[in-house]
């Protein structure tokens, strides 16, 4: 893991869930945290269920949180294990 990676993860770990008042970290909620290219970062997480009604909320809060760590310039957050997660990774990569 780059330190860049381990930064981004430390971060958006720390994102709650509203509807638990958990962090993504303590929900192990993060699938995985990748440096594609210098600056660029993908973040994965899966939904507490695959229904989550506010998926689209937490896409954008993990994209804010990792945009906020220096060092990236741009973040790609994908859902996974979500009925909607295509429509959920258009609307937050767009």
């Amino acid at each position: 893991m780059t330190e860049l990676e381990d930064k981004v993860r430390k971060e958006v770990g720390k994102v709650h869930d509203p509807e638990t008042d958990m962090s993504f970290a303590e929900m192990h909620m993060i699938a995985n945290v990748k440096e594609e290219t210098l600056g660029i970062i993908t973040v994965e997480f899966v939904p507490s269920s695959p229904f989550c009604p506010i998926a689209f909320k937490l896409a954008s809060d993990l994209k804010k949180a990792a945009e906020n760590v220096a060092g990236v310039e741009k973040a790609l957050v994908y859902c996974r294990g979500h009925a909607m997660e295509q429509q959920i990774n258009e609307m937050t990569n767009k």
